[in-house]
């Protein structure tokens, strides 16, 4: 996939925890979290088409959560084993959806970014797995619910069934077959190769249409990417219809 300008923001991999190797194949400490309010600013810009392309708007994504045709698309690169993932999916997330995508704002969608070996490989497997019986979501917060200790064993094969389990996936024996399918590989391969085409070497990290967000920043910083990503679509959709209301009119905003 090759991506053009637009991406480079990306490339400075701001915070975040980087994974044990970086791009050019060395061993890399985990980077800082990324400073709070680190935001890049926008304006309508032909170029970022590119980014806001990104977005996939697939009815049937089983990793996604809100409407389609949403004017914002937040897409996110995660770990399961990433402790700075866990603090953004149990504190700051549950507040972008009461805020934005049950009013049809903002629509979320997960990418699989495994940095820290086989576990995360399995746990992002397990992700699509679980997607598959509709039970992605619950399978994320099953998994995010608790400190699970990186490569020691939270996200083997035993424990990622009994997650799912857990999470109320109904099946258990598709589960299994889909843990170790190659669709499950295709698709996890797919979400890194996308987020290393744009520049992605640490988790988390986030496109708010074509807004970067990097690491585990305040709420406010993500509310305020998701206000100014708002503002440019509707300032590339023209002025709105005499006695028409807008989105944020209507949504008290």
């Amino acid at each position: 996939m090759a991506l053009g300008l637009g991406t480079a923001a990306f490339a400075l991999s701001l915070g975040g925890e980087e994974s044990d190797r970086d791009r050019s194949g060395a061993r890399s400490a985990p980077s800082a979290p990324a400073a709070a309010g680190s935001v890049e600013p926008v304006e309508p810009d032909p170029r970022n088409t590119e980014l806001l392309g990104l977005a996939r708007r697939d009815a049937d994504d089983r990793l996604a959560i809100g409407r389609v045709d949403a004017p914002v698309v937040m897409i996110e690169y995660s770990d399961f084993q990433c402790p700075f993932c866990r603090e953004f999916a149990r504190g700051t997330e549950p507040g972008l959806i009461s805020r934005y995508v049950d009013k049809g704002l903002l629509r979320i969608e997960w990418r699989n970014f495994p940095l820290f070996g086989e576990e995360s490989e399995r746990a992002a497997r397990a992700t699509w797995a679980a997607g598959q019986q509709g039970k992605f979501w619950e399978f994320h917060d099953t998994a995010f619910g608790e400190e699970r200790p990186r490569n020691q064993g939270a996200y083997g094969r035993d424990k990622v069934i009994a997650m799912a389990k857990e999470a109320g996936v109904p099946d258990a024996a598709r589960f299994a077959r889909d843990l170790d399918s190659p669709g499950a590989k295709r698709a996890v391969e797919r979400d890194k190769e996308e987020g290393y085409a744009l520049g992605v070497s640490s988790t988390p990290a986030f496109l708010v249409n074509d807004i970067p967000v990097l690491g585990a920043q305040p709420a406010e910083s993500f509310e305020q990417a998701v206000e100014k990503a708002l503002d440019a679509a509707r300032a590339a959709a023209g002025p709105t219809p005499s006695g028409a209301t807008t989105e944020r009119e209507s949504t008290g905003r």
